[in-house]
């Protein structure tokens, strides 16, 4: 049957998801499968550790994937792990670059960043707050973090493909604040933070966005089973940032912990087990693969290496804005 939650609204950062939830009995299912149809759950087919990474002016962080030459986690592209409690870590930011052909989302869990662009969009993300940005056909950001009063700065930065067809639309802008991202609430402690998607009949606020994403930030508490749908035709991950769960069937997948990434095969539903003592808490992504040829250097991503190359010849002659404010 269909597990329906009770939906609280308005919670921000990870105090909301982690606060007054408690773990329930083992055994206990909180599942989106309909009228009693068991779903194929996806197999793990791909694990591993991010890895520290220095990126912007001199930001340490991890990188869970980025630059496959064979372009498995398509739609996406990169995901970057910037969690750190020191400062110098982080501080230097990253100052004002381009962007060309994809989208670029970012989620704060501690901490805030001061942003700015070429269209004019200036402003601070703070905790729970994303920043989904659509680059099109080019523009020029800076995102510097500050951080929190404890000196944390806690968050991550997804990189969605663009397909061909819009590589070259009108920049667009988008900031939700966490009061308007859902957080639904199913049977078990079960808690969803909805960016993208939807999940118990609960949309989120990200729509209209030709990949057909689903972006959920997901507490499974320990002794507690998440089963959730995903379009079989999509692609999707996991990335583990507290705790420890297990993915997939009983019999693969295995635990995982902190900064672990897990690609799931074909199916048409994931599978996760919060385990002891805290449970688990991950990203969930998946969208519409594009299934085009990518030509990728740095922050631009493109179809050919002549229009990669016609990017960078018009940054460098000052032509690359084609919409500005």
């Amino acid at each position: 049957g269909v597990a329906i939650g009770a939906v609280a609204v308005g919670c921000r950062g990870g105090g909301g998801l982690d606060g007054a939830l408690s773990a329930v009995g083992a055994g206990t299912t909180a599942t989106q499968s309909k009228g009693g149809v068991i779903m194929q759950i996806r197999a793990v087919i791909e694990r591993s550790e991010s890895v520290p990474t220095l990126e912007g002016a001199g930001v340490h962080l991890h990188r869970a994937f980025g630059f496959q030459q064979d372009n498995r986690f398509d739609p996406f592209l990169l995901l970057d792990d910037f969690r750190s409690d020191d400062p110098s870590y982080y501080r230097p930011g990253f100052p004002w670059h381009p962007h060309r052909g994809i989208e670029t989302i970012t989620y704060v869990t501690a901490g805030e960043v001061d942003h700015g662009d070429s269209l004019g969009n200036h402003g601070t993300i703070g905790p729970g707050d994303v920043q989904w940005m659509t680059a099109g056909s080019g523009i020029i950001h800076q995102e510097m973090p500050r951080g929190d009063i404890q000196g944390r700065m806690h968050g991550f930065q997804l990189w969605a493909n663009l397909p061909a067809s819009t590589k070259m639309m009108a920049p667009r802008y988008r900031e939700v604040k966490a009061a308007d991202i859902p957080a639904v609430a199913l049977p078990g402690g079960v808690l969803v933070k909805v960016v993208a998607g939807t999940v118990a009949g609960v949309a989120g606020p990200v729509r209209d966005v030709v990949i057909e994403p689903e972006y959920l930030d997901v507490f499974v508490p320990a002794g507690v089973v998440f089963e959730h749908a995903i379009p079989g035709a999509h692609s999707a991950f996991a990335y583990v940032y507290q705790g420890v769960g297990r993915f997939g069937t009983d019999s693969e997948g295995g635990e995982a912990g902190n900064r672990t990434l897990l690609r799931f095969g074909d199916g048409d539903g994931v599978r996760i087990e919060g385990l002891a003592p805290d449970g688990v808490r991950l990203l969930l992504a998946s969208g519409r693969p594009l299934r085009e040829p990518i030509a990728w250097r740095g922050p631009i991503v493109m179809n050919t290496s002549e229009e990669l190359a016609e990017a960078f010849r018009e940054f460098r002659e000052g032509t690359f804005l084609k919409h500005q404010k």
